[in-house]
């Protein structure tokens, strides 16, 4: 039976970034900072906040990364999150969810100063700040809340002093690492594929093994063509890309310059892929072995080299 997706209270639109309606996934490479974006609102004026989670491959979440709004009055919010973990594929939610001690805090800096509602707003603000404290894990700082609570319950003590315990730079990194929430309404996960950091960028030089020859034996192999990857590496390239190494067709052979009628002892284009000897799971005979590109592999790899076909 299908079932329908709860809505919460705080909806939390347009998320992205979104390929194909997150059909596909959104890509990134490891340590890689990307922004993720949502709108989400609520109905009134209390205040609201998000956070964006981060699932890597196994399904283990990692620490929230809050959001800001983007622009005052817009409802779009964002953040930048880095996938830190390994390649593979991850999701990634946005959940929102009410901010009461926000909502407070905007009450109470106007009521207090304005003699307005005194004790009502600080005590309120104590059973708001005991609440947060219950969500503080043992040894994090549950007794900083605790006794800014304590504070705002102090009527022997002025209604600034009392509101001024609550608004510390302590209580303000407490609560933004375990902020009271309310009414948590999280998005669908989108995709996210992560993958290593060559793949945003590198330099690709392409290279023909055949072209690697000597005067005795003009066309080259793949033990030949090795010995041109230190040069290769010296000029900072990071990937060495091979056009296909596969035994070139004979019917409808080409010739030099693309001609039609190719004598017996031309190559042919390494595109043409299949003859008798094989096709795309084997290597042309006149380059060698499948041990020889091993080699060959192996080699670029000891120059920092990648091999790509």
């Amino acid at each position: 039976m299908k079932t329908t997706r709860t809505i919460g209270r705080i909806p939390v639109r347009d998320v992205r970034p979104s390929v194909d309606c997150g059909r596909r996934p959104a890509k990134a490479v490891v340590g890689e900072a990307f922004e993720v974006t949502a709108t989400l609102f609520r109905e009134g004026h209390d205040a609201v906040a998000a956070n964006v989670v981060l699932k890597d491959p196994e399904g283990r979440p990692g620490p929230y990364t809050p959001m800001r709004e983007l622009a005052p009055g817009t409802d779009r919010w964002g953040a930048e999150v880095v996938a830190a973990g390994g390649p593979g594929r991850w999701t990634f939610r946005v959940e929102a969810w009410g901010d009461p001690v926000a909502t407070w805090r905007g009450v109470a800096t106007v009521k207090v100063p304005a003699g307005i509602d005194t004790g009502l707003v600080l005590e309120e603000g104590a059973d708001l700040y005991e609440r947060a404290a219950a969500g503080v894990p043992r040894g994090d700082g549950k007794a900083v809340l605790l006794a800014a609570a304590g504070t705002l319950r102090d009527d022997s003590l002025p209604c600034a002093t009392r509101l001024a315990g609550a608004l510390t730079p302590e209580v303000d990194a407490l609560l933004a690492r375990h902020p009271l929430r309310e009414l948590v309404t999280s998005s669908d996960p989108l995709p996210l594929l992560v993958e290593r950091e060559r793949a945003l960028y590198g330099a690709w030089y392409e290279f023909f093994p055949r072209s690697e020859g000597t005067p005795a034996q003009p066309h080259g192999t793949f033990d030949t063509a090795a010995r041109r990857l230190p040069a290769i590496a010296a000029m900072g390239f990071d990937v060495v890309y091979l056009p296909p190494i596969h035994p070139i067709g004979t019917t409808f052979r080409k010739g030099p310059n693309n001609t039609l009628d190719a004598g017996p002892d031309d190559v042919g284009v390494p595109w043409a892929i299949g003859s008798p000897e094989g096709g795309h799971d084997a290597v042309h005979p006149r380059l060698g072995t499948l041990e020889d590109f091993t080699r060959f592999v192996r080699r670029a790899g000891e120059l920092g080299l990648e091999v790509a076909l």
